[in-house]
């Protein structure tokens, strides 16, 4: 095996100066675009890699970004938020970087349950995908290290932050089902005092009354402690034993939306002709359950992409200045969502029994 080419094979094949060819390497100040091209070319031609630890050493950086996701939410069952890692993990090979990620409880105490990237101060910024206990927020705060919430906000803090338009998705979802001819229209939520869901929350809310429809309360179930399939089965159950019956409900997410299909199928409703149901999320079940489900696309992906942009470029700045972005989102209309015909209002109450 040949000799592993340094940098100053680099220097030697360009016929430019170490300092300019370092430049190149850790993007840290302007080289004019014909002399980046050579340093590139040269790299490529003599199969060159920059040693990590060296350029950790130049730059003073590690090179990697952690990135923190509670147990909760690391699952295949709901997949949402490895959607989003999946997408920082693509967007650092851009910057140079690797994503560290590990996974936290919900208690947290120091040193004990602090990540080992934290103690080692391994890392040049965090991403903190979806609700973490706040006490850690705060501990990453203290190392003065560059914070990236994704999907999540600390009240009466100020960190920057990747947001889907939630308040946009709920409208999208809520409208669809008006269009349909549906009035009688539940919510189905839980872990209300996450700020992703009490925006859909209150969008619904909004929703109903511009269109001048009647909020009732027996129709909407706020108080599930979270948002897994469970959680959508046991709120349409709770509203079913209220005596009521919605001909459309909007589900929190997807998966109290898909909770929520397997519930009325146990009454032996036809979905969507008995009941039409739509999502939040569009996770890959989504589009494989029967029916398919109508539901909010979130580009996950892109979120975790636009998480690794913002602290790179938070760490190059070295500012702590606060940014927030909104990603869009959209509606798609699948198989759990049909024009009211009065089915359900005809079906006899002993049905929902």
């Amino acid at each position: 095996m040949g000799k592993r080419p340094t940098i100053r094979d680099v220097a030697q094949k360009a016929g430019l100066s170490l300092s300019t060819v370092s430049l190149v390497i850790n993007d840290s100040g302007y080289v004019s675009p014909e002399t980046r091209e050579k340093v590139l070319q040269a790299i490529d031609e003599l199969g060159y890699h920059p040693s990590r630890a060296a350029r950790g050493l130049a730059s003073k950086t590690s090179g990697n970004i952690g990135f923190i996701l509670s147990e909760d939410h690391f699952s295949l069952a709901e997949p949402f938020y490895t959607k989003i890692f999946l997408g920082t993990e693509f967007e650092a090979r851009n910057h140079n970087y690797y994503i560290l990620l590990t996974t936290v409880g919900s208690r947290f105490r120091e040193p004990d349950n602090v990540p080992r990237f934290l103690l080692e101060r391994n890392v040049d910024g965090v991403i903190i995908a979806g609700r973490v206990n706040e006490k850690l927020i705060a501990y990453i705060d203290r190392l003065g290290l560059p914070i990236l919430l994704v999907d999540y906000a600390v009240p009466k803090k100020h960190y920057s932050s990747i947001q889907m338009d939630n308040r946009k998705g709920a409208h999208l979802a809520v409208e669809h089902l008006i269009s349909l001819g549906h009035r009688e229209i539940g919510f189905l939520g839980g872990d209300i005092s996450h700020p992703s869901i009490a925006e859909r929350y209150q969008a619904y809310k909004e929703c109903m009354t511009d269109h001048n429809l009647t909020l009732d309360s027996r129709l909407i179930v706020t108080e599930e402690s979270g948002t897994a399939v469970e959680n959508g089965s046991n709120a349409l159950r709770t509203i079913l034993n209220r005596g009521v019956r919605p001909s459309a409900v909007f589900a929190a997410n997807d998966a109290m939306a898909i909770g929520c299909i397997q519930e009325a199928k146990v009454h032996g409703w036809k979905i969507p002709d008995d009941i039409s149901v739509v999502g939040f999320d569009d996770i890959d079940t989504s589009a494989h359950i029967e029916p398919p489900l109508t539901t909010i696309k979130v580009f996950k992906e892109e979120m975790g992409a636009a998480a690794v942009r913002t602290l790179v470029q938070a760490v190059k700045a070295e500012t702590r200045s606060v940014m927030t972005v909104h990603m869009p989102v959209e509606l798609v209309v699948r198989k759990s969502t049909t024009r009211y015909s009065g089915n359900a209002a005809a079906t006899t109450r002993a049905s929902v029994g």
